[in-house]
């Protein structure tokens, strides 16, 4: 595929865009990859990362090599989503901590409306689809329930499953890589590993995000050619299950000090805005979320214009 110099630049800018949707625990950065129309050229690049790329090194050149790896597209693709979430880190620790009701806001109204996008994505419903929106919704708020794992886990290997676990979302249509950090706990962390210059952490999350890119690609690549639709189903269950994590009124349990010695919440519940202790900020926070569902349908319109 020829291309110009303008088309990377405008892979690069889709690359901001799912850098930023894996920034915040909102929409997935395979969703922007979706309705951006470069979703599947993604997939299939990540899949030509094998071991063959050094047979074809050895025996026809450097320059054979890059073009196998479509490495224009993913060097473009992936100059982008490194800018974005470099430069977004900063002033998303600094939001949830001093504005966590509205933020939290915006990032529901994303998820709600991606949930939609990726549920018009299943062709035919059977059975076995409907039993795999239920099984994962369940599983997504069981999960969503539960402590944060980093309470008692917050070491280097965990570091490592979590840029695993989240770089595998990265690539999925409907699960944001950031909220696989939130359920794990993981997010605080590497928020402040990336804003403290924290370059050892750093390095543990990115080897982690190699190695589950590199395998979650081909394992991806078989569920959506094999079983797309029921796939979909499940990931659209875990979705609808997951709103519980980032519904913005929380009443918190308990408390854990964390490596800074400061209080955060250890254990929280879902409340109504009209429980909630202190201003709830109902009228802005509704005003966000639709601002947040409208962001996702304005992205799909732009990206079915452009195919």
């Amino acid at each position: 595929m020829q291309r110009r110099f303008i088309d990377y630049f405008v892979i690069s800018l889709k690359g901001l865009a799912m850098g930023a949707a894996d920034v915040v625990p909102g929409v997935s950065g395979g969703t922007i990859a979706f309705i951006s129309g470069i979703y599947e050229e993604l997939i299939t690049s990540l899949n030509n990362i094998s071991f063959s790329l050094f047979k074809t090194l050895k025996n026809d050149g450097l320059k054979s090599t890059w073009n196998q790896l479509n490495g224009n597209f993913l060097l473009a693709l992936f100059i982008g989503i490194g800018i974005s979430v470099l430069s977004l880190a900063k002033g998303l620790e600094w939001a949830i901590h001093n504005h966590p009701i509205l933020i939290w806001s915006f990032f529901f109204g994303l998820v709600l409306a991606s949930i939609i996008f990726i549920g018009k994505q299943i062709k035919k419903w059977r059975l076995i689809t409907i039993i795999g929106l239920i099984v994962g919704a369940f599983v997504a708020y069981y999960i969503t329930s539960i402590p944060s794992l980093s309470a008692s886990s917050s070491g280097y290997w965990f570091m490592f499953l979590a840029g695993a676990l989240a770089i595998c979302a990265m690539i999925l249509p409907g699960i944001s890589g950031a909220f696989i950090l939130v359920l794990l706990g993981a997010y605080q962390p590497v928020l402040e590993a990336l804003n403290n210059k924290d370059y050892k952490t750093i390095l543990i999350v990115g080897i982690g995000a190699v190695v589950g890119l590199l395998s979650f690609s081909k394992l991806l690549k078989w569920l959506f050619k094999n079983y797309h639709n029921l796939t979909l189903a499940i990931l659209t269950g875990f979705i609808i299950g997951s709103l519980n994590k980032i519904w913005p009124w929380k009443e918190t349990l308990s408390f854990r000090t964390n490596s800074k010695g400061e209080q955060i919440a250890f254990l929280e519940k879902s409340i109504s805005p009209f429980s909630f202790e202190g201003n709830n900020q109902l009228a802005l926070a509704i005003v966000l979320m639709i601002i947040g569902f409208a962001t996702i349908f304005i992205l799909e319109k732009l990206g079915s214009k452009k195919q």
